[in-house]
């Protein structure tokens, strides 16, 4: 008798055993040993690369260098659960009530690669294709992401491993499963000021410089202009102002120093670099006129990008259709995510689940769009290797 053909992963089952992982980041809690045991066994290769104590998983499917290699970009790492008492059903329970799965991590994004994974297991048995099938996996997508997707692509670079092209299974649609995709990101930049003026009474103002003012002015010039009105595939870049303050308890008291922290988020109409100069040019300007000495502290977190509509971005659309009826937009809109590291290696789309509940108390998806999930990742590999 021929040997029995495996049943099809359940990608909800899957989803629900990895959200029992507590896989706080950096904590691995045991969600990339399950996914290793069960793509070990379904014959990929797998590769732990872990870095400086962050956890992250390569596993690919057929042969190292293949003319072409579709690769899968995810995490399993999730942020805390906050009040545990406030949670209607254990954060780490992944109980499922009336068709609702519940845990965090339901929606960004255990769900999302229980579901590519699923997909790449039953693909790769029943349809083996010509090329790769690869899946790069992080375990440090919410933390600081120094060590998780770069970490994997530094390895496979020094390996010689390569994607052709990568989906990000992260959560892409709004309201409605399908409604749309990302084919890019807006770049991040995080400015700390310091301003150091001259401590003094303020009653005498005269005698002081007043950091404070120095910083309420320098802010009021970032503001007061727009940094540009959106490009073809983007939104208004922005600047916002996240903190001001000097600790000051006195109310007599001119501080000697003060900070403010502005965040932009910025189109392919600028770089890091240019908005690093335009701020330091406000700065100094500001400076010079108050006399308040103003330090800059800059950390980007990621240039904006753009992978331009076509073959790939197309290919993910009509399967998206295909599946849910629903034609997804192409957007550029959200915050950051792995895939401005990925789109250094490769092209890159993200579409995942309807994202309403992450990062929420409650987390949870309808195990329905788990599903659809899976048969849209399952459809893409089948048209990628047709």
């Amino acid at each position: 008798m021929p040997p029995a053909v495996p049943p099809p992963v359940d990608p909800v089952a899957l989803t629900a055993d990895l959200i029992r992982c507590a896989s706080v980041t950096p904590a691995e809690g045991g969600a990339l040993q399950l996914l290793e045991g069960l793509l070990t066994e379904a014959g990929f290769t797998c590769t732990r690369v872990d870095r400086d104590g962050i956890a992250n998983l390569y596993a690919r499917w057929g042969a190292k260098g293949a003319n072409r290699s579709f690769g899968f970009n995810g995490h399993t790492d999730v942020v805390p659960v906050g009040d545990a008492g406030a949670w209607t059903h254990d954060p780490f329970g992944g109980e499922i009530v009336d068709g609702v799965l519940w845990g965090r991590g339901a929606t960004d994004m255990k769900s999302g690669v229980a579901a590519f994974a699923a997909a790449a297991v039953d693909f790769v048995r029943d349809t083996p294709p010509d090329g790769a099938v690869i899946l790069a996996i992080t375990g440090d997508e919410e933390g600081d992401a120094e060590h998780g997707t770069v970490a994997l692509l530094d390895w496979m670079a020094a390996q010689g491993e390569r994607m052709t092209h990568c989906l990000v299974g992260e959560p892409t649609c709004p309201n409605v499963m399908g409604e749309m995709m990302k084919i890019g990101r807006r770049g991040s930049m995080t400015c700390w000021f310091t301003a150091t003026g001259v401590q003094g009474h303020s009653a005498y103002p005269h005698r002081a410089k007043n950091p404070m003012s120095a910083l309420v002015k320098l802010l009021a010039r970032l503001e007061e202009n727009p940094l540009d009105e959106g490009t073809d595939h983007f939104d208004a870049s922005t600047l916002a102002i996240t903190t001001i303050d000097c600790g000051n308890p006195a109310t007599n008291v001119i501080p000697a120093k003060g900070r403010a922290t502005v965040n932009i988020r910025f189109n392919d109409a600028h770089s890091g670099a240019s908005l690093t100069d335009w701020l330091h040019h406000h700065a100094q300007a500001v400076q010079a006129e108050t006399g308040v000495q103003i330090d800059l502290r800059l950390q980007i977190s990621g240039e904006s990008f753009l992978t331009p509509p076509g073959t790939f971005s197309d290919l993910i659309a009509r399967a998206v259709t295909a599946e849910t009826g629903v034609t997804p937009a192409y957007s550029t809109s959200g915050g950051t995510s792995d895939a401005r590291f990925v789109k250094n290696h490769c092209p890159v789309v993200e579409f995942g689940l309807v994202g309403k509940t992450m990062h929420q108390v409650d987390e949870r998806i309808e195990v329905a769009q788990i599903q659809q999930l899976k048969a849209i990742y399952t459809r893409i590999l089948t048209e990628y290797f047709a």
